[in-house]
C-alpha cells in the first residue's frame, strides 16, 4: 500500500459525523425552530396568472385562488396584514423585488431554489424523495436585468421553473427531506435563515447603502488627480512615467502582466509576480511608484468614475447580493462589488439628513464559532468579555497577541509552516477541542469525505480529477511525481475542509442575527411624513432598514430618533443568535458598534 496518506480508506468519517450531528442536537434542538407558521401560501404562475394556495402546517391544500399579475401586490398585501403567511416561492428576487417596488414587504418566506440547493448536498438527509433527481432546481438565481448569478448556466439559464404545480411538488419532496433527516431542527433552521437572508438581499438593493455622490467625487480627485478628457488622472500618468523612467523603458505596457514582468527581470528585480508583497521584498527605485501606481489604478478601475456612474443612483448604492453565493455559504455579489468596497470610499457613506448609520461588526466571529463548535470552554473562556487573542495570552497559552493570532488563524486556515507550524502545537496543549474539530475536518478532506457546518451545510464532494489522481498515486506503479501530487491535492482539500465548518458555521450565525435583527427593526414604529427618507423607497423610507452587509459586519441606516433602539436591537439580536445555535453554551459574540453620520468616522 501507498504511503501516501490520502490514498487510504480511514474509515473514521462516520464517527466524526454523529460526534458533531449528537452536539448540534443538544444545542439547537433546545430552541424552538419548528414553524409554527398556520398557513404556508405558495405562489406560482400559470396561464399568465398568478395562483396562490394555502397549505397547513401538515402540507394539506386548504386553499386556493387565481389573481391577475396586476392584483397580487395588493391582494398579498392584505394577506401578509391578516395573516402574516410564509409565503414560498420559486426564487425570492422573482416575485419580492416587484412587490418591494410597491412598497410591500413580507415578514418570512421559504426560498425554493435556496433550500433545495442545501438539501440536495446535506449527508443529513438520508432519503431526499426524489429532491435529489429534481434538476429543475438546480439552476442558479437571476438577478435583476435577467443575468444569472453564477457563471456557466447551460441548460438552466430561465432559472429554476416557476408554475405552480412545480413549485408544491419541489415543497412536497424538501419538507420530506427534512422529516426523514437526521437533524431536522438543523436543516429547518438553516431553511428559514437562508430564507430570509433572500429577503434581506433584496431590501437591502431595494433600499440602497446612502451614498454621497460629491464625496466619492471628491476622494477620487484627491487620490487619482483631475481628469483630463479621456485620458487617465494625473497623479496615475505620473507614476506610470515613473514606474517607465525607473524602468528605463518608456514604452513598456505597465498593464500587460507578462511584459512587465520582462522589464522587472531586464532591470534586475526578479519577481515571479507584481503582487504588493513580493515587489516590497526587493530594493530598486521602481518598487515604490509601481506599487503606488497598482493601486491607484485598482481605485480607478473597481471604484472610479464609471463605477459611479453605473451603481450610485438618486444618493444609493444598490449591489446585487447573491445569498448562498459561496460553497460555504457566505454571500457573494454578483454586481457592484459590494463585498469589496475599500476603506478609503467608506467616507461617501453618508446618512440622510436627520438620519444615521448604526454600524456593527463582531469580534474575531470565526474563532468564536470554533469554540462553540467544539464545546471547548477554555477558547470561550479566553474570549469572553476581551479580545480573545489577548485571552490566549492571559491563559498562558501563547506569550504575545501577535502569535496567538497567527497560530489560531493558521489552526483554522491549515497553515503548516512558518510561525503558525510552529505555534499550532502549543493551542493543540491548550484548547484539545477547538484543534481536534478542525483536525478531523482537515482529515476527513484529505481522505475524500465531507463534512458539514453546524446547522448541516455540507461541502462539496471532491470532482472526478482529485479522486483519479488520488486512485493513481495508490498504484503500485505510481511515479513519485503522481504521490507527491496527491499528498499536495489532498493536503489542499483538508485545508479546504478544515475551514468550510468555521467559515459555514460563522455564516449561519451571522444570517441569524441578520434575520432576527429584521424582525425587530420591522416592529419598530413608523417615523412621522417629515421625518422619512424618500430615497429609501416607499418601503423603508419611513423605519429603520438594513442598508449593508458584509460577512461580520452591517450598516443599519435609521433616524435619529431610533438611534439608541437600533443599537438595542443589534446587540439583542447578535446574542440571541448565539442561543438560537448554540444554546446555553458560553460564549460571546462582542459587538464593535458605532452611530455615526458617515461609515467613514467609524
Amino acid at each position: 500500500m501507498s504511503g501516501c496518506r490520502a490514498c487510504r480508506t480511514r474509515g473514521q468519517t462516520k464517527p466524526r459525523t454523529r460526534r458533531w450531528t449528537a452536539a448540534r442536537a443538544s444545542a439547537v434542538t433546545s430552541t424552538r425552530v419548528d414553524s409554527a407558521d398556520r398557513v404556508w401560501t405558495v405562489l406560482g404562475r400559470a396561464d399568465g396568472r398568478v395562483i396562490a394556495v394555502d397549505l397547513d402546517a401538515e402540507g394539506r391544500e386548504r386553499a386556493r385562488i387565481e389573481l391577475t399579475p396586476a392584483a397580487l401586490p395588493r391582494w398579498l398585501a392584505e394577506r401578509e396584514a391578516a395573516d402574516a403567511p410564509r409565503w414560498v416561492w420559486h426564487d425570492t428576487p422573482g416575485w419580492y423585488d416587484a412587490l418591494l417596488a410597491d412598497g410591500i414587504r413580507v415578514t418570512k418566506a421559504h426560498d425554493l431554489r435556496l433550500v433545495h440547493a442545501i438539501l440536495r448536498d446535506a449527508v443529513a438527509v438520508t432519503e431526499d424523495a426524489g429532491l435529489r433527481a429534481a434538476r429543475g432546481w438546480d439552476a442558479p438565481a437571476v438577478v435583476p436585468g435577467g443575468e444569472a448569478a453564477l457563471f456557466d448556466l447551460g441548460e438552466h439559464a430561465a432559472g429554476p421553473p416557476d408554475d405552480i404545480s412545480s413549485a408544491l411538488a419541489e415543497l412536497t419532496r424538501q419538507r420530506q427531506a427534512l422529516a426523514r433527516s437526521r437533524t431536522p431542527g438543523a436543516l429547518r433552521l438553516l431553511a428559514a435563515a437562508e430564507s430570509a437572508g433572500a429577503l434581506l438581499a433584496c431590501e437591502m438593493r431595494a433600499a440602497g447603502l446612502p451614498w454621497d455622490e460629491s464625496a466619492h467625487d471628491a476622494i477620487l480627485r484627491d487620490a487619482l488627480g483631475e481628469r483630463e478628457g479621456g485620458a487617465l488622472p494625473a497623479r496615475i500618468q505620473q507614476r506610470a512615467a515613473d514606474v517607465r523612467a525607473a524602468l528605463g523603458d518608456p514604452a513598456v505596457s505597465l498593464d500587460s502582466h507578462p511584459k512587465l514582468l520582462r522589464a522587472l527581470h531586464r532591470a534586475g528585480v526578479l519577481v515571479d509576480s507584481t503582487s504588493r508583497w513580493e515587489l516590497e521584498r526587493h530594493e530598486h527605485p521602481v518598487i515604490a511608484p509601481l506599487v503606488e501606481y497598482k493601486r491607484l489604478m485598482r481605485l480607478y478601475t473597481a471604484n472610479g468614475w464609471a463605477w459611479l456612474s453605473e451603481w450610485v443612483r438618486d444618493g444609493r448604492f444598490r449591489p446585487v447580493y447573491v445569498p448562498g453565493g459561496v460553497v460555504t455559504g457566505r454571500w457573494a455579489s454578483s454586481g457592484g462589488g459590494a463585498l469589496q468596497i475599500p476603506r478609503q470610499l467608506r467616507a461617501a457613506v453618508r446618512a440622510d439628513p436627520g438620519w444615521c448609520l448604526v454600524i456593527a461588526d463582531v469580534a474575531q466571529l470565526e474563532p468564536r464559532i470554533l469554540a462553540a463548535m467544539a464545546r471547548d470552554t477554555a477558547l470561550a473562556e479566553a474570549a469572553r468579555g476581551r479580545d480573545l487573542y489577548e485571552g490566549i495570552v492571559a491563559q498562558g497559552a501563547l506569550p504575545t497577541r501577535a502569535e496567538a493570532k497567527v497560530a489560531l488563524l493558521g489552526a483554522m486556515y491549515g497553515a503548516t509552516t512558518g510561525d503558525s507550524g510552529r505555534l499550532v502545537p502549543r493551542l493543540r496543549r491548550a484548547f484539545p477541542h477547538a484543534m481536534r474539530l478542525v483536525d478531523e475536518a482537515a482529515r476527513t478532506g484529505e481522505d475524500g469525505g465531507t463534512v458539514s457546518t453546524w446547522l448541516g451545510r455540507t461541502s462539496p464532494r471532491p470532482d472526478a480529477a482529485w479522486s483519479a489522481s488520488q486512485s493513481q498515486a495508490s498504484d503500485a506503479e505510481a511515479a513519485e511525481t503522481d504521490r507527491t501530487r496527491a499528498r499536495r491535492s489532498a493536503r489542499d482539500r483538508g485545508r479546504f475542509t478544515r475551514n468550510f465548518v468555521v467559515q459555514g458555521t460563522a455564516a449561519e450565525w451571522a444570517l441569524a442575527w441578520l434575520a432576527d435583527l429584521r424582525l425587530r427593526l420591522a416592529a419598530l414604529p413608523d417615523v412621522a411624513e417629515d421625518d422619512a427618507a424618500p430615497r429609501s423607497g416607499s418601503a423603508f423610507a419611513r423605519r429603520p432598514h438594513l442598508a449593508f452587509y458584509l460577512h461580520d459586519e452591517i450598516i443599519v441606516h435609521a433616524p435619529l430618533s431610533y438611534a439608541d433602539a437600533v443599537a438595542a436591537c443589534v446587540r439583542e439580536s447578535a446574542a440571541s443568535a448565539g442561543r438560537l445555535l448554540f444554546g446555553d453554551f458560553p460564549v460571546d459574540f462582542p459587538l464593535d458598534l458605532s452611530i455615526v453620520e458617515t461609515a467613514g468616522a467609524k
